[in-house]
């Protein structure tokens, strides 16, 4: 196995995908969270969603058995731009905001005024309320000078019907009406990698992303300077890691599988 897992000494770990499917809990997840507390590894959360707040997950990982997950731990799309935009803008600061109720109140926490009139940023997510309307204003903004921020570039998201519109789409639609491409903070971008590093306080080089996405999670990871461990329990197959010159450091079924192998290690 090219990936030395004695080596690692923090986690980042994706969700959807690797911890669960839908509302399908995949196998061995609570037995691997208890192994990191019990070997003292520090681990993060990270997901592209933008759409839910921190809390949100921190329920859905108490209710699924893994129980005192601290909020901090939680980096979805839309604290990373929170975070981000608290660098480039002060408090106070007019956005305009497309997104969900639980971007909006990310961003409420990092103290952002919610308004189009004299907006800075325009920073847009995933809007299951999208419109013309909106795409209107955000246009005008952007036009106008107004920053393009875009969460995450995920042109879809998988849900029960199918493939759906992701951020990324709604991204697209805005960089065609302005020509002017977003800046994009999710994964794969290192903006969201660099967030969870500092929260974790440890180096890149020592640190294990876990993904089942290979265009985001793993090479996000791998342009970040993590080591990558590849899932086969979501989006991607090895197939496709051929196919997009995607090759993680080492590929494991599922969580069980890469915990019997740190397990033995």
């Amino acid at each position: 196995m090219s990936l030395d897992l004695t080596q690692i000494n923090a986690v980042i770990s994706d969700m959807d995908g690797v911890l669960w499917r839908g509302d399908h809990v995949l196998p061995q997840v609570v037995e691997f969270f208890n192994f990191l507390r019990r070997e003292n590894i520090p681990f993060a959360l990270a997901t592209n969603n933008s759409g839910k707040h921190p809390l949100t997950y921190v329920k859905r990982l108490e209710e699924i058995g893994i129980p005192n997950v601290e909020p901090w731990q939680i980096i979805t799309s839309g604290t990373a731009t929170a975070s981000y935009l608290q660098t480039q803008y002060g408090e106070g600061t007019p956005i305009y905001l497309i997104g969900m109720p639980g971007l909006a109140d990310v961003m409420l926490e990092a103290n952002f005024v919610l308004q189009a009139e004299d907006a800075a940023a325009v920073v847009a997510g995933i809007d299951f309320s999208f419109n013309y309307d909106k795409a209107l204003t955000a246009t005008h903004l952007i036009r106008n000078g107004a920053a393009f921020i875009g969460t995450n570039g995920d042109l879809t998201f998988p849900n029960p019907r199918g493939l759906s519109p992701g951020a990324g789409s709604i991204l697209a639609m805005l960089e065609a009406a302005t020509d002017i491409k977003p800046v994009v903070i999710g994964k794969p971008e290192f903006a969201m990698f660099e967030v969870a590093l500092r929260r974790l306080g440890t180096e890149a080089g020592h640190t294990l992303m876990i993904g089942d996405r290979l265009n985001t999670d793993i090479s996000g990871g791998k342009h970040a300077g993590l080591k990558t461990a590849f899932v086969l329990t979501g989006v991607h197959t090895t197939n496709d890691a051929d196919a997009l010159r995607i090759w993680p450091d080492e590929t494991f079924s599922g969580l069980g599988h890469l915990l019997s192998m740190w397990q033995n290690a």
